[in-house]
């Protein structure tokens, strides 16, 4: 039976940061999605506050996917800036040798954590050609001016839209035509002219520099996202996605600078994500709350388990990481995969039409959540009641093995955007002094001999095994420590 739900029918609605409202997406190209997302500096390992917001760019991929669109994405490297520089200057090894580590560590992560591979993985480094040719549009055009030091900064109060993104305004704070940046990252309430190029520095630089019409130097942060992103997607593209923490300076100054370019909307809709939290505390090494991946990994959590945890939140709601919260996941995680390995022990038995409809109720609870800006919590409890609702039917006999696979393969479309449940479930081998427990528990329940039967039950969870009885038999079950 075909379900009677279209989930192509259901509109998205997205919260667009520019104009702070819950908008209908509709992409520029029929069911072609261009998705820009800002990537990791790779001056270091990448800790779960950034893996927060990957999380939160997978599952609009993934959603988007879910609902019939193609999605064409650009994850950056940021291979130069500030922090990388200093790094490779400080060990006396290229630019290429000191981010080359960190870049295999966060493709290693994003597997980890099953994450989609984006489309594209541009490095800064690669276009800096396309990064001097904006600079000298912007400066053809009036928009850019080269600084006493050298470098070349982008004049703010050019562009009338300034602020458009983070809705500050010029006129209420200091003006940006006596102030200039040159870092890469500043103040959120330091409103200045930002810097394009920034010219080379022996001390500060050492051998990393590019030659160019400006002098000698490296490109501004902000500016390497707008190039690859123009690049490789065109002057406009649908998404464009982040943390709250770059809505201002990074993505405003990529608004500002991208459309003095092209003379076009850069972005139709800007996404962000809230910080994540520990311990209801910001993340900080001297709170010894700060984690990598790597650290949560080598504490015996799975990538599955972390990534349960960063996804279960609404993205604009703030994240509170913490190890409790990590070891609840693994109970939700369970509940799952038992329901799993519960239909596919089904064999034989009547075929029960009523799942088609627990089928189509789910399907639309899921959607609906998904479609309604990614409302992940409405989502999983369509999910929970539909396995709640399922094993119901299973306790009364009422599920068949043809009704079982029905519910497993609806389970793998619902997991094209969760990735969290395992199908390929390879079974534990038990010992068999254990298995000979159970056969003898089993046997001295059917002689009603409660005394044997309980001793043999503490004998197997003395193990470290706990019992689970159903209708469709008895089988022991590892606990987890």
């Amino acid at each position: 039976m075909a379900s009677k739900i279209d989930i192509n029918a259901i509109p998205i609605k997205l919260f667009n940061t520019i104009t702070r409202a819950k908008e209908t997406f509709q992409p520029l190209s029929g069911k072609h999605v261009s998705l820009y997302t800002c990537g990791p500096t790779v001056y270091n390992f990448a800790h779960i506050g950034n893996y927060r917001t990957y999380m939160f760019e997978d599952l609009l991929r993934r959603t988007l996917e879910f609902f019939g669109y193609e999605v064409e994405q650009v994850m950056n490297l940021t291979d130069v800036d500030d922090k990388t520089i200093r790094g490779a200057t400080r060990e006396n090894v290229s630019l290429d040798a000191y981010t080359k580590p960190f870049k295999e560590a966060f493709f290693e992560d994003i597997k980890t954590l099953n994450i989609e591979p984006a489309e594209h993985y541009p490095a800064a480094t690669d276009y800096i050609e396309q990064m001097i040719a904006m600079i000298e549009k912007l400066l053809d055009k009036g928009f850019a001016y080269k600084g006493a030091d050298g470098s070349v900064y982008y004049a703010i109060e050019k562009f009338k839209h300034y602020g458009c993104l983070s809705h500050l305004k010029l006129d209420e704070l200091k003006s940006g035509a006596s102030e200039r940046v040159a870092s890469d990252e500043y103040e959120k309430d330091n409103v200045a002219d930002f810097v394009l190029w920034k010219s080379y520095d022996l001390e500060r630089d050492g051998k990393i520099y590019w030659e160019s019409p400006f002098g000698k130097g490296r490109p501004g942060w902000h500016l390497e996202c707008s190039a690859m992103a123009m690049e490789i997607l065109g002057e406009t593209i649908d998404i464009h996605c982040g943390g709250v923490d770059n809505m201002f300076p990074h993505h405003e100054n990529e608004i500002a600078q991208s459309e003095a370019c092209s003379d076009r909307t850069f972005v139709k809709w800007w996404l962000h994500s809230e910080h994540l939290i520990v311990d209801n505390k910001k993340m900080s090494k001297s709170l010894g709350n700060f984690f990598t991946l790597r650290d949560l990994l080598d504490k015996g959590y799975t990538g599955t388990q972390v990534r349960y945890m960063l996804l279960q939140t609404h993205y604009k709601t703030q994240l509170n990481f913490t190890l409790d919260g990590l070891e609840a996941v693994k109970h939700s995680l369970q509940r799952l995969q038992d329901f799993v390995f519960r239909l596919q022990s089904i064999e034989g038995g009547d075929t029960h039409h009523e799942v088609d409809a627990l089928i189509d109720k789910a399907l639309h609870g899921f959607a609906h959540g998904l479609a309604d800006d990614l409302n992940i919590s409405v989502a999983l409890a369509a999910l929970y009641d539909f396995v709640r609702e399922v094993n119901g039917r299973i306790d009364q006999q009422r599920l068949g093995k043809t009704d079982a696979e029905k519910v497993l393969e609806f389970l793998k479309r619902l997991n094209a955007v969760l990735g969290v449940i395992e199908f390929d479930i390879q079974e534990e081998t038990i010992p068999d002094d254990l298995v000979k427990a159970l056969d003898d528990r089993l046997a001295a329940r059917a002689n009603k001999d409660w005394a044997k039967a309980d001793q043999l039950r503490d004998f197997i969870q003395g193990r470290g095994y706990v019992i689970e009885d159903s209708s469709t038999g008895s089988r022991l079950k590892k606990v987890e420590s």
